[in-house]
């Protein structure tokens, strides 16, 4: 529920070129699984737009030469951006994509390494409003999954609009051109996305 669909080393895609860094947002919605990098809340759980926004994790008040940077954008909810304001964190991809933290069933999130602890500790996730919000999501979807199979996959599901990244041609090229192919709208092309995950 919480958990990144799998564990991965390094992003599925490499793209330079775009003058502004919200051109990036279908890309970086992609790459992040359509979730808070830091809390994990799924796009599925809140208000249709305006609820998430591309976030330096090197600020640029501090790295301005990396405001285009795609490697240095992530996905992040207003809340966890907010929190984070101008300070600098580690690579939010590696800690969190790369199982360095995990859910307990309490709805602490517990760093598995110095890294993960700091980056909880800085944006505090461990929060008594966001423990106390993740076991609530927790409960409605063991609630759903007893009682509503329908409702468990669309709380667990893809957005409906997933970006088709095929169609888009960066500017300065993508370095990973091989990340097309498994990125979530290919996969559905392909019908094999999975119903949730």
């Amino acid at each position: 529920m919480f958990n990144y669909p799998e564990p991965r080393s390094h992003r599925r895609h490499g793209l330079r070129g775009y003058a502004r860094h919200e051109s990036y947002r279908p890309w970086v919605r992609d790459e992040f699984a359509f979730r808070c990098v830091y809390c994990l809340k799924r796009e599925r759980w809140g208000k249709l737009t305006g609820e998430f926004d591309l976030d330096h994790f090197q600020p640029q008040s501090q790295r301005p030469d990396l405001s285009t940077d795609y490697a240095n954008l992530v996905y992040a909810c207003r809340r966890c951006n907010a929190v984070k304001g101008s300070a600098e964190v580690a690579d939010p991809f590696s800690v969190m994509t790369g199982m360095r933290i995990r859910l307990m069933p309490d709805g602490r999130l517990l760093g598995i390494e110095d890294v993960a602890v700091r980056l909880i500790l800085q944006l505090d996730l461990n929060s008594p409003r966001l423990v106390q919000w993740r076991t609530l999501w927790m409960r409605i979807a063991e609630l759903a999954r007893e009682r509503d199979r329908g409702i468990f996959r669309r709380m667990k599901g893809f957005p409906v609009h997933l970006p088709n990244l095929r169609r888009r041609r960066p500017p300065g090229g993508n370095t990973r051109p091989e990340g097309l192919d498994g990125s979530w709208a290919a996969l559905a092309e392909r019908g094999e996305l999975p119903d949730h995950y």
